[in-house]
């Protein structure tokens, strides 16, 4: 059986890690390569850094800061922000990263997906998706959460994996930030559909969330930010809880 990964999420701005609730009210979390290097060693699977303003600021991801961590940790690393071209994906993979995150600029150019696929393989192309309910269906976010799309997020979720996103990562706008716990509608349904691996974000506040998310969906990944940045859960302690529910994790 796959072991599910936990992915400790750095949120940066102005190269520093920030955190909110439901994508506002930013608040400083600490240094990004200090982080990252304390999140490997405390044994996280992943690591996912989301330069989260460059998009709204129409500027490229901040390459030196990606070296600088991908020189400090031996994990995989997923970066977002700003890929906007295969030239802006070379560049963070050139640096280090070993995966790209994509939001905005696919859902304008969703054949950037292919293009970046085809250049390094679908594996390192993550489709980064933010998602809120409206009425009765998940409408898909873009630019920070800040601009509905219009499009439903399963059909997204769908075209998306057609293009060459080899792994979804789902957040939910919803959930994001308040500690109740993930979206398990909103994954289950993606769940019925998605090919590929999906991490789930946003929502976690205690070590039960984790357990139900795997539990009760297809997640093969858990991305939190602000319970690890606060040291409210440790990775460590996380992954014997869920090794003690016989759920697989890495040890």
């Amino acid at each position: 059986m796959l072991k599910k990964r936990i992915i400790p999420c750095l949120d940066i701005k102005d190269g520093r890690t920030v955190k909110g609730i439901n994508f506002m009210n930013l608040k400083d979390a600490g240094d990004p390569v200090a982080l990252a290097t304390k999140y490997a060693q405390d044994g996280a699977d992943e690591l996912v850094f989301l330069d989260i303003c460059a998009t709204e600021e129409n500027r490229s991801t901040l390459v030196k800061l990606v070296s600088q961590i991908a020189a400090a940790i031996h994990i995989p690393f997923t970066v977002g922000g700003g890929i906007n071209s295969v030239e802006a994906a070379a560049a963070v993979l050139e640096a280090g990263a070993d995966k790209v995150s994509v939001n905005s600029a696919a859902v304008k150019n969703p054949a950037l997906l292919s293009k970046i696929a085809r250049r390094y393989g679908s594996q390192a192309v993550v489709l980064a998706i933010d998602a809120r309910k409206e009425k009765d269906i998940w409408e898909v976010y873009i630019s920070g959460g800040k601009k509905a799309t219009g499009k439903h997020l399963t059909d997204w979720v769908m075209q998306g994996i057609e293009e060459g996103a080899g792994e979804i990562l789902l957040t939910s706008m919803d959930c994001d930030g308040a500690k109740n716990g993930f979206d398990l509608a909103m994954l289950q349904e993606v769940g019925r559909i998605a090919a590929v691996p999906v991490i789930a974000s946003g929502g976690a506040g205690n070590m039960q969330d984790f357990k139900n998310l795997f539990e009760q969906t297809t997640a093969t990944g858990a991305l939190a930010a602000s319970v690890f940045h606060y040291n409210e859960i440790q990775i460590p302690g996380l992954k014997n809880y869920l090794n003690q529910h016989q759920i697989p994790v890495r040890l």
